[in-house]
């Protein structure tokens, strides 16, 4: 029987092995085609993808078996639950595979796309740049329909020019830069703050007028410290938490 092919990761020995190996392997499944199989490779072929040792990745399973995204069959195998609940609260532990996994496993509708002027709230991040390319999703649970957050990014033009549409219907942008444009993601920057729903993002989320909802802004840089991305996102107040940890050195 075929296996499910997950993405690899460069790991960061700063972090939690299991954690790192965990996020990645959640937005391979979360971000995986209709037609790819559900079955997972063994325990010890997973760990050798990875690099890690056989408890690590047995700790890392653990956590996606937690969260209702796979099931483990003693002498079966493990395999992907097609209909597990996405909507899983943000946690953001250092990793970019953490941001990645968190915006996994919606279903996306490209609203529209286009380039515009650098907006006045973002200037100084693309000091060098007076347009950007600019894309719209909106992104909904994939089991009820609802939505859940629509998303704008801002993004240098000579990436833009790499980027396939289509990719952004089925990946988050960090993952579409990354893995698909190539760009060397060395960290994001994120803020979260609560404010009251505009008539646009009112309209787009279903919720009522000036109700709570909280608004992320995701700064992607460079080795060289440059901005790539922008990302400022509405997500509905009644269905996301942020918890962020910070690791003792």
């Amino acid at each position: 029987m075929t296996s499910f092919a997950p993405d690899s990761i460069v790991l960061n020995r700063k972090l939690p092995l299991w954690y790192q190996v965990s996020q990645s392997l959640r937005a391979s499944i979360l971000g995986r085609s209709p037609q790819d199989p559900l079955r997972l490779p063994t325990e010890e072929q997973l760990a050798g993808h990875y690099g890690v040792s056989v408890l690590t990745m047995r700790q890392a399973l653990k956590e996606l078996e937690d969260e209702g995204l796979i099931t483990r069959h003693r002498r079966r195998g493990t395999f992907i639950e097609p209909h597990a609940r996405r909507g899983s609260p943000v946690r953001l532990l250092g990793s970019v595979d953490a941001i990645v996994a968190q915006q996994s496993g919606m279903t996306t509708e490209l609203l529209d796309h286009g380039s515009a002027p650098v907006p006045a709230p973002l200037a100084e991040f693309f000091p060098d740049v007076r347009e950007v390319a600019t894309y719209h999703r909106l992104r909904s649970d994939e089991k009820t329909g609802e939505p859940t957050n629509h998303a704008r990014n801002y993004v240098r033009p000579e990436l833009a020019a790499r980027i396939d549409l289509d990719d952004l219907v089925r990946w988050p942008m960090t993952k579409v830069l990354r893995d698909v444009v190539g760009a060397d993601i060395s960290r994001i920057t994120d803020t979260v703050e609560a404010r009251l729903a505009d008539p646009e993002t009112s309209k787009l989320l279903q919720v009522p007028l000036l109700s709570p909802i909280l608004h992320y802004t995701g700064v992607t840089y460079d080795a060289a410290d440059r901005v790539l991305d922008a990302a400022v996102i509405h997500y509905r107040g009644d269905r996301f938490s942020f918890t962020v940890t910070l690791e003792a050195t």
